[in-house]
């Protein structure tokens, strides 16, 4: 199976501005990225980063190939679903993934055991944070509430299609409230640079939130 991490290599995480300058923003990026791509090698698949611009060798781990592509979203991964290859799909800000959630998701099935068409791991606010596309005819739309489109667009194709309800790939990080979520859940790299940076826990609201020391 295929597998495909796009990554947005400019001004990433543009919503954490608040929090963390444009060079942490892009140092944060690049560690969720390493992070993504080391957590799918060791579920055994060989990612290819689909970056937006050139990355630095030290990114990412050895072996890892990557693919420059400028385009939007959408329009580069459907670029590389125009065969008949099964393929993975992974955000590159999903630092609690673990291989077992992406096994998980690649092993989806039906009633009957069957292999499904589509595998949808969505994300908390409607998003698709990983998919697993078996249907040749399909091609993705990350706009808006992409999950719900993608069920649609499998739906119209006569796909099969499973729902993975997984909290590890459901939680994704864009604002300054999903880094409470790392230093919850996580323990790897994304957390130790979370730490470094002086991030912590705030738990003097109703909320647990983060401060920065």
């Amino acid at each position: 199976m295929r597998t495909l991490v796009p990554f947005a290599a400019v001004e990433p995480k543009t919503r954490l501005d608040s929090v963390l300058t444009a060079d942490e923003r892009a140092e944060f990026a690049r560690v969720m990225l390493r992070s993504v791509c080391q957590t799918l090698q060791a579920a055994g698949s060989e990612p290819i980063v689909l970056s937006t611009a050139a990355l630095e060798a030290t990114t990412l781990p050895a072996d890892t190939t990557v693919v420059v592509d400028d385009r939007p979203l959408t329009t580069a991964v459907n670029d590389k679903l125009t065969t008949d290859t099964p393929t993975l799909i992974v955000m590159a800000d999903l630092p609690l993934a673990t291989p077992d959630s992406i096994r998980r998701l690649t092993a989806a099935s039906d009633a009957d055991g069957n292999d499904v068409d589509i595998a949808i791991a969505p994300g908390l606010g409607g998003g698709t944070n990983a998919l697993v596309v078996r249907e040749s005819a399909f091609r993705v739309d990350y706009h808006g509430a992409s999950y719900l489109d993608h069920r649609e667009i499998a739906a119209d194709l006569s796909a099969t299609v499973e729902t993975v309800d997984s909290r590890r790939l459901a939680t994704d990080i864009d604002e300054q409230s999903d880094l409470a979520e790392v230093l919850i859940h996580g323990d790897g790299p994304a957390r130790a640079w979370l730490v470094d940076a002086g991030f912590e826990l705030d738990r003097s609201d109703g909320r647990v939130g983060v401060r920065r020391r």
